[in-house]
């Protein structure tokens, strides 16, 4: 979950690392450090965000230097102080590295370089590696890091720079996520896009298994076994102003105004003359007839967007669907075979649960096919098919317009496989697909009235509590809406369905807490309105989401915050959204860092 940057070339490496950094701070923000070559290796860390580093600098100036890596941390083994904080050097101070990952088996390893006469700093893990670089180094670089690679078991990217060897910068990946930019005399390394993007559009996607060398006017990529490896180079199409706030003030708050475009985007591409085209599916009209079952993997948001899925695929086509978080799938003897789909959800097809849980299925016979956002991910490559949303960056640590592009692809999917197994009558198919196509503009209707939405969310700040409540199909919403506040706001909060209340949930409820109630028109909105009436009894303070014209609902709500009537089986579209802006306008209220929630980062790539 960490980032990590790379520069050689021709330029000054120090500003081209702390502005990679910066784009890359929502992985973590920790701690930072930088390490370049100006004869030796010099290295400046300290814990906290990056412009702690960036002060540090400005005291304790580096020398100018064309090579260099660098590092953003979320920890993992080890506090979050400068000592654990990257780059980490091995005990001749020659050899220098970043890492993103968890190695399972650094302590076995750490004992026996001890044995060795290594002397070891830190409490990482990353710092056994360094070392056992170094224990293999024989003035190849190259050939050092190989060797020292294959010791290690689980997940990691590295940049490794020596101070024998200025011209050259090592890297590797498995499990973790790593790019190469190519430019012009200069090249990079990064875990993300963003980090290089204002420099080169020239992407490698380094695979797992793979090594490279970079050097300021050419990159060289083996196997981990040393067989050369000809690479794909990837233009990036996005703009720079994509991983901008254009003036907004948060990340969060523009990528959930740009939720309308992102869809409208989605439905112009995907729906073609009241039909669906899913490009990429890769999965012929026979496959699809043969699936007898569907289980959907994902983990936090992504997962919540797969519960919604099962409701629409399971109501659309007729095939059962389970749904499992990535993490219990893989650790368990799940039941898949030929006849089953997985369907992976993550965001940035990094996530490391999914991932196994995706080889788990794999090898039991399933078909897969992921919904992902980014281009190249080590999902996308896994799967039989990948179903790109196309959301473009999202850089707020709390996803907003992720989420939705994954369900409006789970809705397209859906319809897809209700033309197929025509369960449901073309009649009510159409319906649906009109109603579809007018949720942009929905949003929009509901982003213009996010001032009334602030004010209501500025009057319930001060509860130390939560409770959100859905029904049915809203059921994943409420659990969205309870996961926003608590990410960003840190204020305790829970998500239930809400016929289980009185199972439990309902003993929590006094006039010290908010419930927000998904109560939009459904066949359920008659028992959420008897559920509302439970809550207001027992002195509850309800805040409603609710459709449009619906007349009675502030007779039993303190607050209403209305959305567009649409077709019932659309409405978690809609939902969300004054969810997402609840939370948000909390969190501003709090004086929280909205983007940058303490302890999360944006993509999971360890367990």
């Amino acid at each position: 979950m960490c980032g990590i940057i790379g520069y050689i070339g021709q330029q000054q490496a120090v500003p081209i690392l702390i502005g990679g950094l910066k784009k890359l701070e929502y992985r973590g923000y920790d701690s930072s450090g930088i390490g370049i070559i100006n004869g030796k290796i010099i290295v400046r860390k300290t814990n906290g965000k990056i412009q702690n580093l960036q002060d540090l600098i400005q005291t304790h100036p580096v020398p100018s230097s064309t090579i260099g890596i660098s590092h953003t941390r979320w920890a993992t083994h080890g506090a979050p102080n400068k000592i654990n904080a990257h780059p980490h050097s091995d005990n001749t101070g020659k050899i220098t590295l970043v890492h993103n990952g968890i190695i399972e088996n650094y302590e076995i390893l750490k004992k026996e370089l001890q044995s060795k006469g290594h002397k070891f700093e830190s409490e990482t893990d990353t710092e056994v590696i360094v070392h056992l670089i170094s224990e293999y180094y024989k003035n190849d670089l190259l050939d050092a890091v190989r060797k020292a690679i294959k010791k290690l078991k689980g997940a990691f990217a590295l940049g490794v720079i020596c101070a024998d060897h200025p011209e050259l910068l090592v890297t590797a990946r498995i499990g973790s996520p790593l790019i190469i930019g190519i430019g012009k005399n200069e090249n990079f390394i990064a875990s993300d896009v963003p980090a290089i993007l204002e420099h080169t559009r020239k992407i490698i996607y380094l695979k797992d298994g793979e090594l490279a060398c970079l050097y300021k006017d050419k990159v060289d990529i083996f196997t981990f076994e040393g067989k050369s490896v000809k690479p794909k180079i990837d233009e990036v199409t996005f703009s720079i102003e994509a991983v901008q706030k254009q003036g907004f003030d948060h990340f969060m708050l523009k990528e959930v105004h740009e939720q309308p475009d992102v869809l409208q985007k989605m439905i112009g591409f995907r729906l073609k003359k009241g039909e669906v085209v899913l490009e990429g599916l890769n999965l012929t009209e026979k496959q699809l007839q043969s699936i007898k079952n569907i289980t959907i993997v994902a983990c936090g948001t992504a997962y919540h967007a797969g519960m919604v899925g099962k409701y629409i695929i399971e109501h659309l086509s007729g095939r059962p669907v389970n749904i499992d978080v990535s993490s219990e799938f893989r650790y368990r003897d799940p039941i898949v075979d030929k006849h089953t789909l997985l369907l992976a959800i993550s965001q940035s097809g990094e996530t490391a649960d999914t991932l196994a849980a995706v080889r788990e299925a794999k090898n039991k016979g399933a078909k897969v096919v992921s919904v992902c956002n980014v281009i190249g991910s080590s999902l996308a490559r896994e799967s039989d098919g990948v179903l790109y949303t196309h959301a473009g960056p999202e850089i707020g640590v709390a996803s907003t317009k992720a989420y939705t592009a994954q369900v409006m692809m789970l809705y397209l999917f859906a319809i897809k496989l209700a033309s197929i197994y025509k369960k449901v009558s073309e009649k009510e198919l159409k319906a649906i697909i009109s109603k579809l196509k007018q949720i942009p503009q929905a949003y929009k209707q509901i982003l213009d009235h996010k001032e009334n939405i602030a004010t209501m969310a500025k009057a319930n700040s001060h509860f130390g509590c939560f409770l959100f409540l859905g029904r049915n199909i809203n059921y994943p919403t409420a659990l969205e809406g309870a996961l926003k506040l608590k990410e960003i706001s840190y204020i305790p909060a829970e998500g239930y369905a809400a016929g289980e209340m009185k199972h439990g949930p309902i003993a929590l409820i006094d006039e010290y807490r908010a419930v927000v109630c998904v109560a939009v028109q459904s066949e359920t909105y008659d028992k959420m309105v008897s559920n509302i009436q439970e809550i207001r009894s027992r002195k509850g303070k309800v805040i409603a989401v609710a459709t449009e014209g619906d007349q009675t609902i502030q007779d039993h709500a303190e607050h209403v915050v209305f959305v567009p009537k649409t077709h019932p089986l659309l409405t978690p579209l809609l939902a969300v959204i004054p969810l997402q802006l609840i939370a948000y306008y909390i969190s501003v209220q709090r004086g929280c860092d909205v983007d940058q929630p303490r302890n999360l980062a944006k993509s999971v790539t360890v367990e």
